[in-house]
């Protein structure tokens, strides 16, 4: 196989390989793909835009990779344990070859952003690679694989036509809620943290895109929105917007058929008090967010260059109950950064205690290659981190058994998403909780009220008072 690295789209068209999507003279039908996708919501958003492209294509899903032509593994590099699992899938992958010898395996996010060629060293069974910079060039890149090329488009940063994605539909699996990605990218410089090498500075999507999709959205059937971004309260600012994101939630509220509004994630010195109003005066946008606070030690917090300290996140957590009573709050926090000790341990144990959050996704530190944190001195030793993450799950699980009693009794207003077959139907409150009811395909899509009957700290079961809307 000859092998080409792709530096710039300028390749594309000296080799005269730019697909035509109009006419859809490169497209093959008949073909099956299977997608394998890590990581965190973006990813997931991602992998249903390369569905959505695939479609237009003609590839067809499928649920076992060994029927595949085509198997793309949409990687993250967030920590470790994810570039195993990929290496991982990729052996194993390798396999369909011996089958089907035209079968391409292609890698695409993160993982593939900051590994680039040393990628295809490790697993030389993978034929086209590409990241989240380069999405919307599938197309000519298969074609390029077709040919008897090795497809390796890592761009150094994002192309100029990058908005070509946005043109692409995307392929979901739920039909009442869905994706919309409005930001990409970060101009934080978090120590511990790839994504400004991986995803790039932020690229705030245009308004008017983002409002296209949500009506195009609502038109079928969606009713819950979910805005994505790895900063999504930056939306606007590069934009040169002073309303910034709490313009665009009230946007997106203002299209009729919006049900629902969530959004994720957002920084702590991002969320103004604009923002928090916005929340607060917008009918549909759901009480519940997610901030992440990594470290409840100031010491800590500087040499992660959060920006903020304890007292500023928590400041802003007393805003938003303030403002929205009913909030509930959901957080990452990162155990056992270099340096940490046991009373910066407990100055996080503290901050968790005092914030009380419905969830916390918590992680032992793992040192991406590149970052400054991977070259500090004194790493925390694994038994350390591990004996300190059983400390913060037992204290979160405590306090996550204690708010779900408080649920019990309380009137819900869920959306529902899904049947079990069994007469069994889920959906979620406004507050992002699993509700289990009784009930028949009529409920599918709609907004009811519920009364919960018992709840877990993961789960509730509810009787069905009435249909709303």
């Amino acid at each position: 196989m000859r092998v080409l690295l792709f530096k710039t789209l300028r390749v594309f068209s000296e080799l005269n390989l730019q697909a035509d999507f109009e006419n859809h003279k490169i497209f093959t039908m008949s073909k099956k793909y299977y997608i394998k996708t890590f990581g965190c919501q973006m990813n997931f958003n991602d992998s249903e835009r390369l569905r959505g492209i695939l479609k237009t294509m003609g590839y067809e899903p499928t649920e076992d990779w060994k029927e595949a032509d085509l198997i793309v593994l949409n990687t993250c590099t967030i920590r470790e344990k994810p570039d195993q699992k990929v290496l991982s899938h990729l052996g194993e992958y390798r396999k369909i070859k011996e089958k089907n010898p035209e079968a391409l395996i292609a890698v695409s996010g993160c993982l593939a952003q900051r590994m680039g060629w040393e990628l295809v060293q490790k697993a030389p069974a993978v034929d086209i690679m590409f990241s989240s910079f380069n999405m919307h060039q599938l197309p000519e890149l298969v074609n390029q694989a077709q040919a008897g090329y090795r497809a390796v488009a890592i761009l150094e940063e994002p192309p100029e036509d990058e908005d070509r994605l946005w043109d692409f539909p995307t392929e979901r699996d739920n039909p009442y809620c869905a994706y919309v990605t409005v930001i990409k990218g970060c101009d934080k410089n978090c120590t511990y943290c790839v994504v400004p090498f991986t995803r790039g500075r932020e690229r705030s999507r245009p308004l008017e895109s983002i409002l296209a999709e949500v009506k195009t959205l609502v038109e079928d059937g969606v009713r819950e929105v979910h805005l994505l971004g790895q900063n999504v309260t930056a939306w606007g600012k590069d934009l040169g917007l002073s309303e910034g994101f709490a313009l665009l939630l009230r946007k997106v509220a203002e299209i009729d058929g919006v049900e629902r509004i969530r959004f994720t994630t957002g920084h702590p010195l991002d969320l103004s008090d604009e923002i928090i109003e916005a929340m607060a005066e917008i009918p549909q946008v759901c009480d519940a967010l997610h901030l992440p606070f990594q470290s409840g030690s100031d010491r800590i917090l500087e040499m992660m260059d959060r920006g903020y300290t304890k007292d500023f996140y928590i400041g802003r957590i007393e805003k938003l109950r303030e403002k929205i009573d009913t909030i509930a709050l959901s957080t990452d926090v990162i155990v056992g950064f270099p340096g940490e000790t046991e009373e910066d341990f407990k100055e996080t144990l503290d901050l968790i205690a005092r914030v009380r959050f419905e969830q916390i996704f918590s992680f032992k530190f793992s040192p991406r290659p590149g970052t400054p944190a991977s070259e500090m001195e004194n790493q925390v030793p694994d038994d350390v981190k591990t004996r300190r993450m059983s400390q913060l799950l037992a204290l979160q699980k405590s306090i996550m058994g204690e708010i779900a009693r408080e649920y019990e009794g309380s009137v819900q207003e869920v959306l529902v998403e899904e049947g079990r077959g069994d007469g069994t139907y889920i959906g979620r409150t406004t507050t992002n909780r699993w509700v289990s009811l009784q009930g028949n395909d009529k409920l599918l899509g709609r907004i009811v009220k519920v009364k919960v009957k018992r709840s877990s700290p993961f789960n509730m079961d509810g009787e069905l008072l009435e249909v709303l809307r």
